[in-house]
């Protein structure tokens, strides 16, 4: 009998913390091990899971692109009685399971306005003898509290076995974003970046498509507009331009830059072969997201990334330096404006696709081997 893991993943805003959870669903499931992957945000459809049993908790959203309130599915703040409602869904999901290891996204290190069902759920592991993990990205939001970061430690030391934290520490370590890292260095494990599977090489010749993405689609609207506005300016005009605007772009600003494509610009939302459209365009411009990132740097793709970086927001910025300092990326620092972002696009044409990236991309598979290790334990 297969051992199972109970994976708890809540996005707020957009889709990226989803879709990394999902490839690492898929490689636990590849590995061998039954996963029941529970979400706690706003429903994405035809989410590769590879089998795995899926639950979907009442939903939470950020009430914007600053995080100042949690709505629930009908755009209301959310009260004690949604949260006694969703925390006893998941405990009751987490009992009828028996798992045999509780895997959580972020938490304690984030979504930490979820500790009123987390705390709970930690500490019905505990009492059943069930290991619990963590799965981290590789940077945090950078916070100023000291106190903060020992509350930290403390969950950590007391109640969690191990930190998987899904980045290269050649490229940067977790204590460049957290610096009591090292009080818990014996629970942290790197795992390498989380990536998609490169494409195959008879995939990846470089065609003369312009790719412009927004990842989930949240708060791609100002970047996707600017690039449309900025087109007819750069010397890729006479390409072919396609855009994907992700599902969360709201409909008025999907139906307002539907309304006025010039010929030769596709407009789409989401595209199940991403990867491999990026394989093959002259140039991808996107915000700099982990997983829209991760999916450049596996592809190889020429690419020129504008990072999303308001309400405090650095980590994209802070990754997207470090890459450029590579070599692997260009950079346009915020905000996007046509004019500017016409130049980046012409300099980023003249740079050489990027040889191999010599960062470790192999996060998902190697996830599932620390799980593995663990439960041998």
């Amino acid at each position: 009998m297969s051992a199972r893991v109970f994976f708890y993943v809540q996005h707020l805003l957009g889709i990226g913390h989803l879709r990394r959870a999902a490839l690492i669903a898929r490689a636990m499931r590849q590995s061998g091990l039954d996963v029941d992957f529970i979400s706690g945000g706003v429903h994405v459809a035809n989410l590769d899971l590879a089998g795995a049993r899926f639950l979907q908790l009442p939903s939470a959203v950020s009430a914007d692109s600053g995080f100042s309130a949690l709505l629930d599915a009908t755009g209301r703040p959310i009260d004690d009685n949604w949260r006694a409602r969703r925390r006893q869904i998941l405990l009751d999901a987490f009992a009828v399971a028996t798992p045999d290891l509780l895997l959580i996204e972020m938490f304690p290190f984030g979504r930490r306005a979820f500790a009123f069902e987390l705390l709970p759920l930690i500490d019905a592991a505990r009492a059943g003898g069930v290991p619990v993990a963590v799965s981290l990205r590789d940077i945090l939001v950078a916070k100023s509290d000291r106190k903060r970061d020992q509350a930290i430690v403390a969950l950590v030391r007391e109640r969690i076995d191990l930190v998987l934290v899904h980045g290269d520490p050649a490229l940067l370590r977790l204590e460049a974003s957290f610096p009591a890292a090292g009080q818990i260095a014996d629970k942290l494990a790197y795992t390498g970046y989380v990536a998609q599977s490169r494409p195959g090489s008879a995939e990846a010749a470089e065609g003369d498509e312009i790719l412009v993405s927004a990842g989930g689609g949240a708060v791609g609207g100002p970047l996707l507009q600017a690039a449309l506005a900025a087109r007819p300016a750069t010397r890729a005009a006479g390409f072919h331009w396609r855009f994907i605007t992700g599902p969360n772009l709201p409909e008025n600003e999907f139906a307002g830059l539907a309304s006025r494509l010039p010929a030769g610009v596709t407009l789409e939302r989401f595209r199940d072969d991403f990867p491999s459209l990026l394989a093959r365009c002259r140039l991808s411009v996107s915000q700099a997201g982990y997983n829209t990132v991760m999916d450049i740097l596996a592809a190889g793709a020429r690419a020129l990334v504008i990072p999303f970086a308001e309400a405090g927001e650095g980590e994209q910025s802070e990754r997207a330096r470090l890459l450029s300092a590579r070599g692997l990326i260009g950079l346009m620092e915020p905000p996007a404006e046509a004019g500017r972002l016409a130049s980046a696009i012409d300099a980023a044409l003249d740079r050489p696709r990027p040889a191999s990236s010599g960062i470790d991309l192999g996060g998902a598979g190697a996830t599932a081997r620390q799980i593995l290790a663990l439960l041998d334990r």
